[in-house]
């Protein structure tokens, strides 16, 4: 039916046609499902709204819909979405929820577009990432696009509005997909090649600690990290960099070094301060005396703090004039408070060297007062080396007895031989070296040489008793008295032939001889056992015959060389055949 077919009656103007065909116009006009049509409120119910939309009937929407239903006020204009024209009651199918959500969805497509930048507020948690409300639009940020560094606490970030980069749009299934991290690497690409640009040695820049390193922290310049490393960030010794920066706090940093090729950059924290170094020897000239605090210990000595920033070492030869430290930690602890000298400075290396002896008296300065040469003295062996025994005159002074030292008769291959750890023993001072803080000792020397005294005890062709006290290869030792030894060559010992002397004489045997020389300059005593059968008639008529028939060199043995001898000898003679 058109306009012109409408019913003419004679009781209707020709306005009142017109009007009446608008309105029929109007009411047919073409509704699409699926479309957003104006409405207006008819009446409001407890759980529905009723809407006219120019439509021959009116459509329900639930009031579920509605943020607030006591919001809603008859006559309000609404934007409704068409579902149905006509359900199974003739009625209108409306929805305001779908209408809302694609208004704002087709905002969205207007606003924004992939590649764009969008704010919104972060709405949820779901699995995965984050739920972000854009303009009313949901989008998805997975979890690991939040951040250029992993985000383990998602729950922190709710409620945040955030700026992301909208990666893609799904228009069928109104899905978008957003990252804020790529956003960052993209903004962070463009500071970091600003900043190389700008950024120079010596330049002074704010960042933020950004982590922490067991060698130093990685600060954030606003573009690209820069490293401050432990040794430049004081002056002073620290162990771990967390001992001055936190994370997160801001530090003013002084450029050391920029590599735009590695794009890296070193900072420094302690060159923001006066270095220390500059006046070194105006403020702690050599010889001074100071106090310190002992910050570190090494085996070879310890480092003493004497400001901020200022170190030196003592050095365990330099911790005590006279005992003896093997390491630092034997008598200093961390944190000790002690008094210091300072011995020297190297400016360039940045060293200095401490003494802590060097506060008191030195006690070798005064030795040679207190042990004068020829004095004797008593002490306690304190201990052995393989060429003699040193000797404990008082605490830390120490003096030493040479094996050359202890007998008068005997050659004396290791101190043990004479001498036992602990033992008192009463010694004469024959050198003083206060320099090389050496003294040393003569045991023999604190009793009469019985050499000097041999010649009017002994005579040529004296009978004489004694006893074996080595036996070596070409002969026997024969301990006449005590101290003094005489030998008896194998040649000497018997009239028949002796092949081995320890098949005759063993260590201990008491024998008879006779004196045949007597050499006191070389300490030299030739005994004969065989001459000791004859009568002394006999071998005063024959004296000079049978020591004629002695080969030099032979019968006399040199003593010290014999006791070489001896002791070499392992067939014939062993450490414990002694007496």
């Amino acid at each position: 039916m058109t306009t012109d077919q409408l019913p003419v009656s004679g009781d209707h103007t020709s306005d009142e046609r017109a009007e009446m065909a608008r309105m029929y116009e109007e009411t047919m006009k073409d509704f699409t499902e699926g479309s957003i049509v104006p409405g207006k409120i008819l009446e409001v119910r407890s759980n529905e709204v009723l809407v006219d939309i120019g439509y021959k009937s009116e459509g329900v929407i639930p009031a579920a819909e509605f943020k607030n239903i006591e919001d809603v006020k008859v006559g309000d204009e609404i934007n409704v979405l068409l579902s149905e024209i006509e359900d199974e009651d003739g009625m209108v199918v409306l929805s305001k929820q779908k209408a809302d959500e694609q208004i704002m969805w087709d905002r969205v497509l207007t606003k924004h577009s992939e590649g764009t930048v969008i704010t919104g507020e972060v709405k949820s948690r779901v699995r995965g990432g984050l739920i972000i409300d854009v303009d009313g639009v949901e989008a998805f940020l997975p979890g690991s696009q939040i951040d250029v560094m992993p985000v383990h606490n998602t729950e922190a970030w709710l409620g945040r509005n955030i700026e992301c980069k909208l990666l893609k749009i799904n228009g069928e299934r109104r899905n978008i997909i957003v990252s804020r991290r790529e956003l960052i690497e993209e903004r962070l690409k463009v500071k970091k090649k600003e900043l190389l640009e700008t950024i120079e040695a010596g330049q002074s820049r704010t960042g933020k600690a950004k982590n922490i390193t067991d060698f130093g922290v990685f600060v954030d310049l606003d573009g690209m990290d820069g490293l401050l490393h432990i040794t430049d960030m004081s002056w002073g010794r620290i162990k771990h960099p967390s001992e001055m920066v936190n994370v997160g706090d801001e530090l003013e940093v002084v450029i050391l070094d920029v590599d735009r090729d590695r794009e890296r950059v070193s900072l420094g924290l302690k060159q923001k301060s006066r270095n220390p170094w500059d006046d070194i020897e105006a403020r702690f000239p050599v010889g001074s005396r100071l106090r310190g605090r002992v910050v570190n210990l090494a085996p070879y000595g310890a480092f003493v703090e004497l400001e901020e920033g200022i170190e030196g070492l003592v050095h365990v030869s330099e911790i005590s004039w006279t005992k003896r430290i093997a390491r630092a930690s034997d008598v200093l602890a961390v944190g000790d408070e002690v008094d210091i000298v300072v011995l020297s400075i190297n400016k360039d290396d940045q060293k200095i060297a401490l003494g802590i002896r060097q506060t008191e008296d030195n006690p070798w300065d005064t030795v040679q007062e207190r042990y004068p040469v020829g004095s004797r003295i008593s002490g306690k062996v304190r201990n052995f080396t393989s060429y003699g025994a040193f000797i404990e005159l008082e605490e830390g002074i120490d003096g030493m007895i040479h094996v050359s030292d202890m007998s008068w008769t005997r050659k004396i291959n290791h101190p043990s031989e004479m001498l036992e750890k602990g033992q008192e023993v009463e010694a004469v001072v024959l050198e003083v070296d206060p320099k090389g803080n050496r003294i040393s000792l003569g045991l023999k020397q604190a009793s009469d040489d019985p050499w000097n005294t041999i010649a009017s005890r002994y005579k040529l062709g004296q009978i004489v008793n004694g006893e074996v006290s080595k036996v070596a290869s070409f002969g026997a030792f024969i301990e006449i008295e005590e101290g003094v030894d005489g030998l008896v060559h194998i040649s000497q010992i018997s009239d028949g032939h002796v092949e081995k002397v320890k098949d005759v004489l063993d260590v201990g045997s008491k024998v008879e001889a006779r004196i045949i020389r007597i050499d006191r300059a070389e300490r030299r005593i030739g005994l004969s056992i065989k001459a000791a059968a004859l009568p002394d008639e006999e071998f005063e008529a024959h004296k000079e015959e049978i020591l004629e028939g002695l080969k030099p060199g032979e019968e006399m043995v040199d003593l010290a060389g014999a006791f070489d001898q001896a002791f070499n000898s392992d067939d014939e003679w062993h450490p414990g055949d002694n007496k």
